[in-house]
């Protein structure tokens, strides 16, 4: 790879890094859920006047919002390309945010931060990985999607204390709308410099170096080729799809209550919990990509389940104690945000290898419709149990009971990768026997 092109492909590596560190305000809602129960409570005059059972409501609605909208987002990027896509969700998260800011209401906060900001959320960050990917070689797949999606784990880095800073010096609102002014004119500035390779690219090298490769291909349809009607017909994908539910599922619902969580404990500090499980949140992504690389993507897989179920059996003692110890609560915290961020670098790298690149907007937003749905419903019943019970350790142990469920399930997926690949050999048997002269059938997904 030449050194321009290498400059060129990490453009778009950090742009979409900046892109996913502005869409993950989302991991610092539990923030901005204190402040509505701080409202519920004190009452008054311009109060929030909801249910303490459905405060969780936006977050889950954003989570299930993002998820889907990544299908439609994911088939525009593929056919518009990351410019487009990536701009028209930094404007309705911008919007989204704004709404909510004139506010209190708690359908306008549903619709505002839920289904806006959650729609506008997908459709940048569906944007932001697969021209990335596509400026590098198989072998760094895990790497590269480890770093452009580490930036949505990162964010609550500075998000945080900037959101803690807001909501103590002005409220709610006029934090909401700095968030949707200021994310509306980053994401769509960096929006421009999204940018697929050319046509004749194929990871560096020359057009008649690249045809030359094409050539030699063998005459069948490669795991590339998979349209989303295809995808949908292997029992790959639903394995894959109950992982990530179950697995996103159990690390959203930690995330979107955490600051609560260690509300006890750090009082006003509580923000560096979020902060602080951030850092693990954006490492388990970078880390579990680079490792799946090395390793390969089943077992790194298992690993980190196995991880996350015996840290969720952990919370309950700690989470649950009269005077909960703040350095175990950060530490748990810590590395569960690890663990859930793994999945956020193994899934897309999954697609790609199960599914190829030439259809993989439109494929991970289907199979990423797992983390919105796992993000609604554990998040949406862990915080029923909590208003029910007043604690977590329900909800903690069912978590680890599913990621101990899950970890097993993942162990046979190198089982069904192996048959995928018999099946593209046989394939290639026939076309052989069938055909004296067969053409091949160029793959053209890693130079759209």
């Amino acid at each position: 790879m030449t050194d321009s092109l290498k400059r060129k492909g990490w453009t778009v590596v950090l742009a979409g890094t900046g892109i996913n560190l502005a869409l993950g305000i989302l991991y610092t809602w539990s923030l901005f859920k204190g402040a509505i129960r701080t409202s519920i409570e004190t009452g008054g005059a311009g109060s929030f006047q909801w249910d303490l059972a459905s405060i969780n409501d936006p977050y889950a609605v954003a989570c299930l919002a993002f998820a889907f909208s990544m299908i439609l987002a994911g088939k525009c990027q593929d056919r518009f390309g990351p410019r487009i896509t990536a701009l028209a969700g930094g404007l309705m998260v911008g919007a989204g945010f704004m709404l909510v800011s004139q506010s209190t209401s708690y359908l306008v906060w549903v619709l505002g931060f839920g289904v806006l900001a959650g729609m506008g959320m997908g459709f940048a960050y569906s944007s932001a990985t697969p021209p990335a990917l596509k400026w590098f070689p198989p072998a760094k797949t895990g790497l590269i999607a480890g770093i452009v999606v580490s930036g949505f784990g990162l964010a609550a880095v500075y998000i945080a204390p900037l959101a803690t800073y807001l909501l103590d010096t002005w409220d709610l609102q006029t934090a909401m709308l700095f968030f949707g002014v200021a994310f509306a004119i980053v994401v769509g500035a960096l929006s421009m410099l999204l940018v697929n390779p050319p046509a004749d690219y194929l990871f560096g090298a020359s057009a008649s170096k690249a045809q030359k490769t094409l050539k030699a291909a063998p005459s069948v349809k490669t795991e590339g080729d998979f349209q989303p009607s295809e995808m949908l017909r292997t029992s790959t994908f639903y394995i894959l799809w109950g992982i990530y539910f179950i697995g996103a599922g159990a690390g959203l619902m930690v995330i979107g209550s955490v600051a609560g969580m260690a509300k006890s404990s750090l009082g006003e500090l509580a923000f560096l919990a979020v902060a602080i499980m951030a850092i693990g949140n954006a490492s388990g992504r970078i880390v579990a990509g680079s490792l799946s690389d090395k390793i390969g993507r089943t077992r790194t897989l298992c690993i980190m389940l196995a991880f996350q179920a015996a840290l969720m059996f952990a919370a309950i003692p700690v989470v649950g104690a009269e005077s909960a110890s703040a350095v175990l609560l950060v530490l748990l915290a810590t590395f569960i945000g690890f663990n859930y961020g793994t999945n956020l670098a193994l899934f897309p790298s999954f697609t790609k290898d199960f599914w190829g690149l030439k259809n993989f907007g439109i494929n991970y937003g289907i199979l990423f419709s797992a983390w919105g749905v796992g993000g609604f419903v554990m998040g949406r019943v862990s915080q029923m149990i909590q208003a029910q019970t007043g604690g977590f350790d329900l909800s903690f142990a069912v978590a680890g009971t599913l990621l101990t469920v899950a970890a097993g399930i993942a162990l046979t997926l190198k089982d069904l990768k192996a048959h995928q690949m018999e099946q593209a050999a046989e394939a290639a048997e026939t076309v052989e026997l069938t055909s004296a002269a067969p053409q091949p059938v160029l793959d053209k997904a890693a130079a759209q």
